[in-house]
């Protein structure tokens, strides 16, 4: 629904206002009864993007997915307290 409020009753009303145009409704701001700009939610700043720094790191080499040589599996895995 579109909500059209001239100026001075935007200073007033701002705050319902603000609630009014998070809930998805249309809040545009008259001077002199012409339409002059439209109130509209921003996005938050924090929402992750997906993909969102793919770039900033080298490419891994394959090697690295390779399975660990028995000696490696040693060094990585606990097989309880030492003796």
């Amino acid at each position: 629904m579109n909500h059209i409020v001239n100026i001075h009753e935007a200073k007033t009303q701002l705050s319902k206002l603000i609630v009014m145009a998070e809930r998805g409704e249309t809040v545009i701001i008259a001077r002199g009864g012409v339409p002059v700009v439209k109130l509209v939610v921003e996005a938050p700043k924090n929402t992750p993007v997906f993909g969102m720094g793919k770039h900033q790191f080298p490419p891994l080499d394959q090697a690295a997915f390779a399975p660990l040589s028995s000696e490696d599996e040693k060094d990585w895995y606990f097989d309880g307290p030492a003796a």
